[in-house]
């Protein structure tokens, strides 16, 4: 066998890991579908002008994706299985922890939701990189619906007492 062939069939082999179509739709249908979830969070996000914005929620769910998948497709055991996802959850804590800001006084925290937010990021693209895309459009439907819904619902309950009028209002 000559070296040139020794070379080319190195590198065969070391794209071999996608071996039939059935294979790379599977891969590429959830790692699309952790991208466009976390997309659509983090276009929520980026539209109320927050620090984290699509490109972040992308990467994010993308890479939560991606680190369940691969070892997944590698046939990791249950148990296995159960320490990478504690692994993707507890480093995405160091990302999330650093979207928060301490204020000038102790009780006043800025990036909480924007944290938590992330970490949501991603469980959603966890859920889709293991194949439960359902479960991870449903949840990602539930976070717009916190993103969305519940800040008009709290400013309801909060009353006029609590919502001054502005001042075109007088």
């Amino acid at each position: 066998m000559s070296l040139w062939q020794q070379i080319s069939g190195t590198i065969v082999a070391e794209f071999s890991d996608l071996k039939d179509v059935t294979e790379i739709t599977r891969i590429s249908v959830r790692l699309f579908m952790a991208a466009l979830l976390g997309g659509i969070l983090g276009f929520e996000r980026e539209q109320r002008g927050k620090a984290a914005g699509i490109r972040t929620h992308m990467l994010v769910a993308i890479g939560a994706a991606l680190f369940v998948l691969i070892p997944q497709e590698a046939g990791i055991s249950d148990a296995e299985m159960s320490r990478v996802v504690q692994g993707v959850i507890s480093g995405i804590g160091f990302l999330g922890a650093g979207a928060i800001i301490k204020g000038s006084d102790e009780k006043h925290l800025k990036g909480l939701t924007t944290a938590a937010g992330i970490w949501l990021t991603a469980a959603i693209g966890v859920a889709a990189g293991l194949g439960r895309e359902s479960s991870a459009i449903l949840c990602t439907l539930l976070a717009l619906a916190v993103f969305l819904i519940m800040p008009r619902i709290l400013a309801l309950l909060e009353g006029p007492a609590n919502n001054p009028p502005h001042k075109d209002e007088n």
